[in-house]
């Protein structure tokens, strides 16, 4: 008999309509779980296995399970599958979605029906684009638009007058010293992720990875071959003295470890960097708020630490300083993996949008970047102020219940007591209007941390105390059973 269940097959046919492939496949997969075919602990089908019974390219099944995982329906577990996550039948029998409805798609409710409270989207990784300055953004586009048409090549050289204006950035802001013709533009940091676990070799491969951790960069090592080791954190983030000689790789988020917010000091940076030069171990090193700092003076990136060039592979975004839907990133590769990035570049066939990418420099040249990066931090700093305040005092009384990873970032988390479910809090907190992520969906395995993680971008000061109060209710109500 099998330790565990097999994968459901079940007969899913995705709905046409305007929506974007992954969001049709996600709610296909949440109806699935609110009518009972799909139970909390089932395994959901391959990627490949599924986008070939839909008929569709596997990555829009990709982009599904991830967004079904940040939501916290489903869990995926290394080695093993993705697994419907505790709590969502809950969530699906209360209609929660795994992904903002359009206003035209959004179903009419029942006669007599109380509506349902209007969502606060705490969601981390969601910046405020609105504090995106028109005329500059405009003035970027208007520049890429009158550039020559790009070939459309997917080649590591490609997007040059980027890559020049990122080494000058990263120069100034994150203390990286790098050759234009070192960097490489990706479409995320997933996508920089797969290229890196080709060109490394990481297939069949242990890679240490920080736990909690980042799902879609453990997903996409998984989906290369790479098998995860789950290395737990603590207050100063990933410990070096954890890695064992077997690990290949390993993956952390030092300036601000996801998610649990805590930035790792410069001694462990050290430490780490030295470790993996001693044992020829890949470190990569994804930065991908490290722009955002509060009231702490700035750490060097692993990268620029003694010995990085030769073992840390550098991974920054676009997402979090400007926006998601540019779909950019850039990756600085260790000294000795350049010569294979090429060929994993053309592997993966990861390329970004040209468009974007010559907009992206155009803002970065004529100084607007760092404006809005000025500007930003203003504004975010006192935003979380108040958002840490407002909890603070909603859940002070709380036994076991704190706000952590406040240094850094755009997101803070609500730690929980360990015994308690975390995802029914954020099903009970969505009920009452407020969208946040639970830190359990982040964990490769059972045992972990319980929490919130609260993204504060988007959440307007006078919104704090209202958004605090509904939260702390959420976890009131799940203590009191």
């Amino acid at each position: 008999m099998p330790r565990v269940s097999p994968p459901v097959h079940l007969p899913l046919a995705v709905p046409d309509g305007k929506a974007p492939l992954r969001h049709r496949i996600a709610e296909v997969i949440v109806e699935q779980i609110r009518l009972g075919h799909l139970r909390v602990g089932d395994a959901l089908p391959s990627s490949r296995v599924l986008a070939a019974e839909l008929g569709v390219a596997r990555g829009g099944v990709v982009e599904a399970y991830d967004e079904l995982a940040a939501s916290g329906f489903v869990v995926a577990v290394p080695g093993s599958a993705t697994r419907i996550a505790p709590g969502a039948d809950i969530a699906a029998r209360a209609h929660t979605r795994p992904h903002p409805v359009a206003p035209d798609a959004a179903p009419v409710p029942p006669a007599r029906t109380r509506p349902a409270p209007a969502v606060v989207d705490l969601r981390p990784g969601l910046p405020d684009t609105a504090l995106i300055a028109e005329p500059s953004w405009r003035r970027a586009w208007r520049r890429a638009a009158s550039a020559p048409r790009a070939t459309g090549s997917v080649d590591p050289l490609d997007h040059p007058e980027l890559r020049r204006s990122l080494a000058v950035h990263l120069r100034r802001t994150r203390g990286i010293a790098v050759n234009p013709d070192d960097l490489v533009i990706l479409p995320g940091v997933a996508a920089a992720t797969r290229v890196l676990a080709v060109a490394a070799g990481l297939g069949a491969r242990d890679v240490a990875f920080e736990e909690p951790g980042y799902h879609r960069a453990r997903r996409a090592l998984i989906t290369e071959g790479a098998r995860i080791r789950p290395v737990p954190v603590d207050d100063d983030g990933l410990p070096p003295q954890l890695l064992a000689d077997t690990d290949a790789a390993v993956y952390c988020t030092p300036a601000h470890q996801y998610p649990l917010g805590s930035r790792m000091p410069v001694a462990r940076r050290a430490e780490l960097v030295d470790r993996a030069t001693a044992t020829g171990m890949l470190v990569i090193e994804d930065d991908y708020d490290g722009e955002f700092r509060y009231d702490v003076s700035a750490l060097p990136a692993l990268r620029s630490v003694d010995g990085g060039r030769d073992c840390v592979a550098y991974l920054g975004t676009a997402s979090k300083i400007l926006s998601p839907t540019l779909r950019l990133s850039w990756l600085i590769p260790p000294e000795p993996l350049r010569a294979n990035i090429s060929e994993a570049v053309s592997v993966c066939g990861e390329g970004a949008n040209a468009m974007s990418a010559l907009a992206l420099s155009a803002f970065i040249d004529d100084g607007s970047l760092t404006r809005h990066l000025a500007r930003t931090a203003r504004t975010y700093r006192a935003r979380r102020a108040a958002f840490v305040d407002a909890l603070r005092r909603r859940t002070g009384d709380l036994e076991g219940v704190r706000v952590v990873g406040i240094d850094a970032g755009l997101h803070v988390v609500l730690r929980l007591p360990d015994g308690l479910d975390d995802v029914a809090v954020a099903v009970t907190a969505e009920q009452l209007g407020v969208r946040t992520t639970p830190v359990s969906v982040q964990l490769a395995g059972e045992q972990g941390p319980r929490g919130l993680v609260c993204g504060y971008a988007c959440l307007p000061e006078s919104a704090a105390e209202e958004v605090a109060t509904a939260i702390a209710t959420a976890v009131r109500q799940t203590i009191a059973g």
